[in-house]
């Protein structure tokens, strides 16, 4: 095997953006005051990312597992997490099970 020197650059220049990009934010938020607004914004931004990775596999894949995405995000607003996955998990094998597509 042998290591192209221009894969290997790339690899530790991406490395270190993202180390910086990690840090800075690390740093930079030290300067910052946040007020009760923005931290409302930064708590829904993980919450909004997994949804816009999960929506489009889950509305695409199949009518059980749409069904189960919706019944885990309903049983998230109310449920631990764990037994919001549990709830998934159940829906989409019982939806297998009873649709067949």
């Amino acid at each position: 095997m042998t290591l192209d020197p221009n894969t290997l650059l790339a690899i530790l220049a991406m490395a270190a953006a993202t180390v910086l990009t990690r840090v800075s934010g690390l740093v930079l938020i030290h300067f910052v005051t946040i007020g009760a607004n923005q931290k409302r914004a930064l708590e829904a931004i993980p919450p909004a990312v997994l949804m816009a990775v999960i929506a489009p596999t889950a509305l695409v894949t199949g009518p059980a597992e749409t069904l189960a995405a919706l019944a885990t995000a309903l049983a998230a607003m109310r449920l631990p997490l764990l037994a919001a996955v549990a709830t998934g998990v159940l829906v989409v094998a019982v939806g297998r099970a009873v649709i067949r597509v």
